[in-house]
This record gives C-alpha cells, structure tokens and sequence, in this order.
C-alpha cells in the first residue's frame, strides 16, 4: 500500500513534470510573438541569410528563455507542492508577469532604444503615462492571464494524449538545433562583419550571440566586403527630402584642430587667433560633440548625436551637409593624415572629400606644414565654388617642429600636478606653432572666404590615453569656435552652442536649405539660442549628458554619475528623469518605423 501510494506520487509529479516542460514550450511561442515588436527597430532582414538567422535565433532564444524561467520558477514548486491546481495558477500567474515584462521592454526598446535596466526602469517609471496609453495597461495582463489559465487548463488535460505522440524528444532536439546554430552563424558573421545578421546584436533582450572574430580570421574566413550581403537601411536621414536653393555660392573653409582647449586662445600663446577673433564671430561656450576624434568630427560633419555613431546606414551615407555641396556643385577637399581617415566613424564621413593625406613619419606638426602647404595649392587650382576641411593634429601630440622657438612657459590658471605643468606648457608650445601656420594661412585667403576655426575635442593633460578617453569634462569637451563671415560685423556670442548646430547654419547660410534643422541635425542654426535644456556629448558607449548645473556621466550599462557644472565634484543626487527621456527620444528619433 505504502509502494502504491509512493507510486502514485511519483507519477504525479512526472506528470506535472511533463506538464509543466509544454506549458513553457507555449510560453515560449507567445515569447516569439511579443519578440516580433522588437524588429521595428532594426528592421526585418533583406536577404535569406538574414531570415535564416532571424529565424534560428528567435526560436532557440525566447525558447530557452521560457525554460529558464519553467526550470528556476516552476520546477522547485512541482517538487515541493505537486499539486495541479495549484501549480497551474501558479505557473498561469508567473507566465503572466513574465510576459507581461517582456511587453513593457519592447515598450521601452520602441522608445529609448534600451532594455529594462535599473537605469531605463527609472526613465520608464517616470514617463509612465507617456508609454502606457490608454487602457490598455489593465486589459492586456488581464487577457494574458486568462490565456494563461486556460492554456494550463488545456495542457492538463491532454498531457497523456501529447505524451503519447512522442513529439517531446523530436521538439528538443529541433529547439537545440535552432539554439546552437544561431550562435554558430552569428561567430561566423562576427567574424566576416556581416551586418545582415549582427545588426540583431542588441535586439532582443538578455541576448548574448558568441563572438570569435578573432579564431575566425586566423583560420582565413574574412568576408568584410561581401558584396552579397544587403544592409537593411532604416534611418530616415534626413526625415523629409531637402528643400535648398542658394543665390550665391561662397568658398568655405572649415579648420578644425585636434584636441584644440577655448581657454588656451590668449594674447600669449595663440596671439594671432586671438586678434582674429576679436575682428569676428567669437562663441565664448562652444562644446563639441565629443571627447575623441571620431565622436567629435561626426558631431561636426553629421550634426548628430554620437548615438547614431554605430548605425549601419552611415557607413553608406556621406553627411548631408557634403552630399549637398557636393549636389550645387562644390569642390570638396579634406586635408589630414593617414590617421585622421582611419580613425573617422563612420565609415562614409569622408566619402564625398577628395582626400589629400600627409606623411606622419615626421610628426604632426610636419604633417600640418604639408596639410597647409597642400590645401595652399589646391585652393589656386580650383575654378569653381570649394568646400575644404583642414584638420591640424599636432596637438594631439603635444608636437612642435625641431628647433621651433615658440612662447615663454607660464604658471597654469589652474591648480596642475607636476608632470601636468610640463605638458601643460609643452601644449601651449604646440598651440603657438598651430597659431603662426593659421596666421601664413588666413593671411593669404581671400576674404570673401567663409572660414570656420574650432577644435575636434579639447583635452586633457594627460599621458593616460585611457583616462582621456574617459574623461567628459569641459577641459574635455569645451573648443574655441571662431567665424568669418564676409560682411558681418564682428562680436561674442556667450550663450552656450555646440557642433551640432554647425550643419544647420551652413546648410541654411551658404546652401539655402529651408528645412527644419531637426530634419536633418540635432543643432540649432548657431546664431538662434537654444531653448534645449541638455547637450549629448561621447558615444554609443560612454556619454555625457550636459545639463544647466550638472553634468551627467552614462555608460553602456546604464550606470551613471552626477558631477557639478565644473566636472570637480560628485554630486549625490538622482538624475533628471525628463531631460533623460527627451534624451533617449533624440537617439531613437530618426530610426524609421
């Protein structure tokens, strides 16, 4: 009697067992379908390679997500209580809540372009109202747990029957197929960086595709141009076509200078530029977009947030503001080095340039003389209107030429450790030469020339490249911006501008565009004073949010740091959830539904 009784419990429990292994098979398919919301981001795939992928990967993801959840939840509770009305509530209820999250972060991926963590729960939790509209909050968890309950329902009642088909082993071993295999194809993508199937890296929630790039290209599998592959283009850039007619067309030369600081442009060390910006437009506080090279020259060229650095499409598209001149008929030359192409994002900034790159085998600052020299006569080859961007590196390097005698050091206006004095005046050194080749320049330029003078990012005296690459602060972020424009009077302007507003002001000045600026650009025209409570400064990766008195420091994981305006002190206080939202929104804004 005692065995029977035993008997009878052990196959209660591998019943419910059983029971409970095809209630999260179910699970897992409402999954797959809640996933598709998922894909208006990134767009449905292009080509069959990409539908393979799509395909394997939501089956064996959401599938293994739904037993994870059956395996950590549900299978302690047969074990201990194996009861089947309790157990079916139970399950019906955490299926519920389970499905119930995924919905509400396919709500936040929609709008921020992130998944559910602390960070994104806080920006959610304060825009509740925003997200949930409607009653449709309290009807839909209510329709969800009642399909719950009946599915339950269902599944007990047929569990015999299903065991009896055998079909269990057959969908196990289809699910690890689909599961192993989207991670195969994904290393072997990673590897031959094609787009078609890593654009899905980030889509779906607590996905982690494994990666081998690395083993993949020892063993000779390197498919970087694959002309096969077809990139799904789903941003909208610009977001309605461009409306530009301009009666005249002035010549237009851009200057910008490697880790260029505003506070280092005195009578002292740069006393050309100085002067010269006393005869023109001075923006007494400029930030750029960013506090390296390739963040900061986006912001420049494409007038947008470093949070569209990663976007497939831009590694096809040029900015607008070229790919304008370049449609009225501009000649555009870029004068750099080998460096500063290849270390642009993405890949298109430069597309529409006629490249001429200097030698760096004797330092930046011979390759500023050459890049000089080099734009000097290409400028009297052309017969047409021109666009040219000079960009000057040396000090980046801290680099002078040999021999060069440049200023007398000074004490720093700023408290500076010992080895941050020496490179303090040794910087100073590199901007006075930097001040004489843009003196042998400007001097030499017609002056109906439109000449633009600013920096890529400031700088930090540092020889830590990694604490650089870190570092948000203004001594990081904030550049001189100097303009001429031919007949205008000269003045400060000391509300606060950035590189995003750029774009937006030569597009509407020199090219005629009567577009919205938000078309196009994150920025404002530069003589309009941006009512924006905010400025997005950095990357996909580390960013920082500039507020009226606070500086914001995010990471990729979404943890943050809030520091005063002066970056000096770290202020212990929760972020500004509305500015955060407007944020997020700005990110997202121009990816096409």
């Amino acid at each position: 009697m005692v065995e029977q009784i035993k008997q009878r419990g052990r196959d209660r429990v591998s019943r419910l067992i059983n029971w409970g292994h095809w209630f999260a098979f179910f699970n897992g398919i409402l999954a797959m379908l809640i996933g598709i919301r998922y894909l208006q981001s990134p767009g449905l795939p292009d080509s069959l390679i990409g539908w393979g992928y799509l395909t394997v990967s939501t089956i064996g993801h959401f599938s293994f997500l739904s037993f994870i959840v059956y395996l950590v939840l549900l299978f302690p509770i047969t074990l201990l209580l194996p009861y089947s009305r309790i157990l079916r509530g139970y399950a019906a209820v955490i299926a519920c809540i389970g499905l119930c999250t995924l919905l509400y972060d396919t709500v936040v991926y929609q709008d921020y372009g992130m998944h559910l963590t602390p960070f994104a729960f806080d920006l959610a939790w304060a825009d509740l109202n925003g997200l949930m509209q409607g009653p449709s909050f309290i009807i839909i968890p209510v329709a969800i747990l009642t399909i719950e309950l009946v599915a339950a329902n269902w599944l007990w009642k047929r569990i015999e029957r299903i065991q009896r088909r055998n079909l269990g082993n057959k969908l196990v071993v289809f699910i690890g197929i689909c599961f192993v295999s989207s991670h195969l194809v994904h290393i072997w993508a990673d590897a031959a960086d094609v787009t078609e199937i890593t654009r899905f890296d980030d889509t779906y929630p607590i996905s982690y595709p494994a990666t081998a790039k690395t083993f993949m290209e020892n063993h000779g599998i390197d498919g970087s141009n694959n002309p096969d592959i077809k990139v799904e283009r789903s941003l909208r850039y610009p977001q309605a076509p461009l409306q530009c007619h301009a009666d005249a067309q002035p010549n237009v030369l851009v200057i910008a200078v490697d880790s260029f600081r505003a506070d280092l442009v005195d009578s002292q060390t740069m006393p050309f530029l100085q002067h010269y910006s006393q005869q023109n437009q001075l923006f007494t506080h400029h930030l750029s977009g960013g506090n390296q090279y390739s963040s900061g020259m986006f912001s420049l060229l494409y007038g947008l947030q470093g949070s569209y650095m990663d976007a497939v499409d831009l590694n096809y598209t040029a900015p607008l503001l070229t790919q304008t001149l370049k449609q009225q008929g501009y000649q555009l030359g870029l004068f750099t080095t080998d460096d500063g192409v290849n270390e642009a994002k993405p890949k298109a900034i430069f597309k529409d340039f006629a490249p001429v790159l200097a030698s760096e085998k004797g330092g930046s600052a011979l390759s500023d003389i050459a890049s000089v020299d080099a734009f000097q006569q290409w400028r009297h080859q052309q017969h047409g209107p021109w666009f040219a961007l000079l960009n000057l590196k040396s000090p980046e390097d801290y680099d002078t030429p040999v021999g060069f005698l440049g200023v007398q050091t000074v004490k720093p206006a700023k408290p500076l450790k010992p080895a941050e004095k020496v490179l303090f005046n040794q910087y100073r050194q590199s901007l006075n030469f930097i001040d004489q080749q843009l003196q042998r320049l400007l001097e030499a330029l017609p002056q109906d020339t439109i000449v633009l003078i600013t920096g890529v990012s400031g700088k930090l005296f540092t020889s830590n490249t990694d604490e650089a690459r870190h570092n948000l602060s203004p001594d990081n972020i904030q550049v001189p911006l100097i303009i001429h424009w031919p007949g205008s009077v000269s003045g400060k302007v000391n509300y606060r501008t950035s590189h995003y507003g750029v774009v937006p002001t030569l597009m509407t000045q020199v090219l005629g565009c009567t577009n919205p600026a938000s078309d196009y650009s994150a920025g404002r025209h530069l003589m309009q004073p941006d009512d924006q409570t905010w400025l997005y400064i950095g990357d996909n990766r580390v960013f920082a949010i500039y507020q009226q008195n606070e500086i914001t420091v995010i990471d990729r994981h979404g943890k943050y740091r809030i520091y005063d305006e002066d970056y000096s002190h770290r202020l212990h206080k929760k972020m500004s959830a509305p500015e955060m939202i407007e944020v997020m929104r700005e990110g997202r804004r121009l990816y096409g539904h």
